[in-house]
């Protein structure tokens, strides 16, 4: 079986071709490695997120977005301000036709001409906008170098009337140069400036830094940057870095004087409101095409500019970078692919999932519905998992950086800012604990327990800011030894200022408050962390950790379960949320999912909880948060209720959670439930209806708005969500069953009956496994027989293989 596929090498013409999942504003193409939207008017910006760990650029159907280089927030290039429903401030370039003085831009916005032919096709790594208006084709391929902290704008015009035509090309945007959320700009472009270098036709923008490191007027951290601008295969006429001179006064970017008038000023300085804009003129012959390569990037000093131009230079090399970036891609996400009777499945599972999760969770840390910058330390721990089955050794890295963010007593930051001394330190009471989950789910990918041997250095210690060594195993225990001692006299861990649902930000200010679910997150933990307890040599703790995990299995059936639900926590004055008793917010979905998933729960009321849940809470559009949601801000309660009703985790679906809801179904065998519910928040499938939706078809959405919200149905808060991660997850480890487990690869399938088979080829431990499982008898679950290259083994894990593969797995059902 060969499920690799090869990513577009090769930027193709709009013409006609397989078209899947059609809606009235794109499709997928057939392979389903790129999206293809055909008109600019989607009902929210339909954006992709480019990065390669280090500089990263967003840029939506429109044309629009904005660019950052080590930090999206602290280190924002240029300027953007956030209006998803204008969705009018980004990077430009204007097209004037000399002779008739007409102008307009290469991308829909700024000008908003109706185009005689749209398209943008977003691309794993890189985004082709192409627009056509009065007779000239503009094709702007835009993507992120592999490497280097520059994006690369090719720019290929086409004169498609029957004469000559001279145009003079017009790039727009303003240098921002430190932190985006500094709106004071009167006050900041006061420190930025900009130089025009002649002989290598480079525009700089630079800011002064504070004298004061990290500190600006608002009380706003940044890092100063200085970007260039710069067109490096043709000549730069004029050029401009004031802002005035560009738009003249009270204009607008749908019409610039210097456009208007033909010409740039030649204007740069201190004493601007700086922006960058290039021109160059060309004759274009009918039918002829002209390519243009511009760069924005980031560097300190011109000779290592000219390094990162010196790649960029000619057409052949850009084309060389674009393919680089692709077969990167390619390579990474191949590692594990599926193909199941459900191509929507596929299409996520295989690419976008992995690539949302990588491109704009870990290494962008950004959308367009947020701009963090910074690291979460549960956030990106989670958002690691996707790393396991395709580069394990990146899980790793992960592990080791949310390390350093504990402090000895084993408390964390509960999210920081790397490389700036900016780091939140609040009461989260699950943040520590998901260094322990994820260092327990790499050692079942991979065995490699040296791991817990690597020494960590911790956080100072706010006392006496000793800084201190240890391993990471000893981080783990730590983490695990604090919850354990923030506990109620119930035998219940306190919630402080929210478990997982930050939401919950003023249950327990008094530590008085518990949590149900932290108490059965806790539960798993301890049951998986004891055995490495003893494996290194400390049989009484790992005595310990199962004592006190049977003693809070215990409290919670005891004091958690309430007829037919666990109900979510108590609050300071004792008084539960996610109870039936109370009027809103009668019950909470993750108390019911992880009862499930960590086995807290009797089989018996594993069936009733979920069945509540499925009564209560999951809906046509996914399972809800909670419900009813609540409808007045309460400061016992949190910020989640400050949210109108169903939005966000105020009573809509919470997409991170509903991946919850289909692993505990997949726990208790149901898959033909699980599946349902997996479809119900589909955005392939949500993407059919996008004028409900409003999302992008191809990636997660954060949230979905509840039924108590007159938009029931509508997406948001797309690309910067944990959710990608763990959609990814329950599709393979879960609904396909291709777990991981200390032993080998478990096969423990939980799909939906109708199914004849499917195939799934997964790296493990350095080993292809190429899995083809038949459904003969089209039942969900139940392994008949495994046959291992050929030959049959008993039960349904598969031990190590010691040869590199591919290995051929064969799989019944029935």
């Amino acid at each position: 079986m060969s499920a690799k596929r090869k990513l577009k090498l090769e930027n193709r013409p709009m013409k006609e071709e397989a078209r899947k999942f059609e809606s009235p504003y794109g499709y997928f193409t057939k392979d389903g490695l790129e999206y293809v939207v055909t008109r600019p008017d989607t009902p929210r910006p339909w954006v992709n997120v480019f990065s390669n760990g280090l500089y990263g650029a967003i840029e939506s159907q429109t044309g629009s977005g904005f660019s950052w280089s080590g930090n999206s927030n602290l280190s924002r290039l240029t300027r953007w301000e956030q209006d998803l429903i204008k969705d009018d401030f980004g990077k430009y370039m204007y097209i004037r036709d000399n002779d008739s003085g007409a102008y307009w831009s290469a991308t829909f916005k700024p000008c908003c001409l109706k185009p005689d032919s749209f398209e943008v096709r977003h691309g794993i790594g890189y985004s082709v906008l192409t627009n056509t208006v009065n007779g000239v084709r503009a094709e702007k391929t835009i993507f992120v170098h592999r490497d280097e902290p520059v994006e690369i704008w090719k720019l290929v015009l086409t004169n498609e009337s029957d004469r000559a035509r001279r145009l003079s090309i017009f790039t727009y945007f303003e240098w921002c140069l430190g932190n985006a959320g500094d709106t004071h700009r009167e006050f900041q472009k006061t420190f930025i400036e900009t130089a025009f270098d002649e002989r290598r036709g480079i525009l700089w923008g630079s800011k002064r830094a504070a004298l004061v490191p990290g500190f600006i007027s608002t009380g706003l951290s940044e890092n100063p940057l200085t970007g260039f601008h710069a067109l490096t295969n043709a000549k730069v006429l004029r050029f401009d870095g004031d802002k005035e001179n560009f738009f003249g006064r009270y204009r607008s970017s749908r019409d610039p004087q210097s456009v208007l008038q033909g010409k740039l000023t030649n204007t740069v300085g201190k004493h601007y409101d700086s922006i960058a804009s290039l021109q160059t003129d060309l004759v274009l012959e009918p039918g002829a095409p002209k390519t243009l390569i511009f760069l924005i990037g980031e560097a300190r000093h011109p000779s290592r500019a000219d390094q990162i131009i010196q790649k960029l230079n000619t057409e052949s090399k850009v084309e060389q970078a674009l393919n680089d970036v692709k077969r990167f891609w390619e390579e990474l996400l191949s590692q594990t692919w599926i193909d199941t009777p459900d191509e929507a499945m596929n299409f996520m599972t295989n690419t976008w999932t992995k690539y949302q999760a990588i491109s704009a969770r870990l290494w962008a840390k950004c959308g367009y519905y947020q701009s963090s910058g910074g690291y979460g330390f549960r956030d990106q721990l989670q958002d690691s998992h996707v790393f396991l089955p395709l580069k394990p050794e990146w899980t790793k890295k992960q592990i080791l950086l949310h390390a350093e963010r504990q402090f000895p007593d084993g408390t964390v930051h509960h999210w920081w800012h790397p490389g700036t001394n900016i780091g939140a330190v609040t009461h989260m009471t699950d943040d520590l604990l998901w260094l322990a989950f994820l260092t327990i789910h790499y050692l079942e990918e991979t065995a490699d327990f040296t791991l817990l041997d690597e020494k960590v250095q911790f956080l100072p210690d706010p006392k006496t800011k000793k800084v201190s060594t240890a391993s990471l195993y000893d981080h783990c225990i730590r983490a695990i030894d604090r919850v354990l001692k923030r506990w109620s006299k119930r035998g219940l861990p306190l919630i402080g200022e929210g478990d997982w649902n930050d939401g919950l930000s003023h249950v327990g200010l008094r530590w008085k408050g518990e949590s149900i679910w932290l108490g059965q997150f806790l539960y798993g933990i301890l049951q998986k962390f004891a055995p490495l307890c003893e494996l290194k040599h400390q049989k009484a703790r790992a005595t310990a950790y199962l004592k006190r995990a049977q003693a809070l299995k215990i409290a919670i059936n005891q004091c958690g379960w309430e007829k037919d639900r666990y109900i979510g926590a108590t609050r300071d004055d004792g008084r539960p949320l996610g109870s039936a008793t109370q009027k809103e917010g009668k019950i909470f979905l993750n108390t019911q999912t992880w009862a499930v998933i960590h086995d807290v729960a009797t089989p018996e009321r594993s069936k009733i909880c979920m069945a509540t849940a499925e009564k209560l809470l999951f809906k046509k559009y996914g399972p809800l948060l909670l419900t009813p949601a609540y409808t007045k801000t309460d400061p016992t309660i949190g910020y989640l209720s400050r949210y109108a009703p169903s939005v966000r985790e105020n009573g809509g679906l919470y997409t991170h959670a509903g991946t919850w809801a289909v692993q505990a179904l997949t726990v208790l065998h149901d898959g033909n439930k699980a599946y349902q519910v997996y479809r119900s928040f589909m955005p392939i499938l949500r993407g059919q209806e996008p004028d409900l939706y409003y999302a992008e078809p191809y990636v997660l959405p954060g949230n979905v708005d509840g039924p108590e919200s007159p938009h029931f149905g509508r997406g948001g808060w797309t690309w910067y969500t944990g959710a990608a991660g763990w959609y990814f997850r329950v599709a393979l480890d879960y609904i396909l069953g291709i777990h991981a487990t200390i032993n080998g690869l478990e096969i423990n399938p939980c799909i939906p009956s109708k199914w004849d088979r499917y195939k799934v080829k997964r790296l493990f431990r350095g080993k292809v496994y190429e899995i083809v499982v038949q459904n003969p008898r089209h039942v969900s679950t139940g392994v008949k027989k495994i046959e291992v290259n050929g030959k049959p083994i008993s039960g349904n894990v598969i031990k190590p293989l010691s040869s590199k593969g591919p290995h051929q797995i064969r799989v019944t059902l029935g």
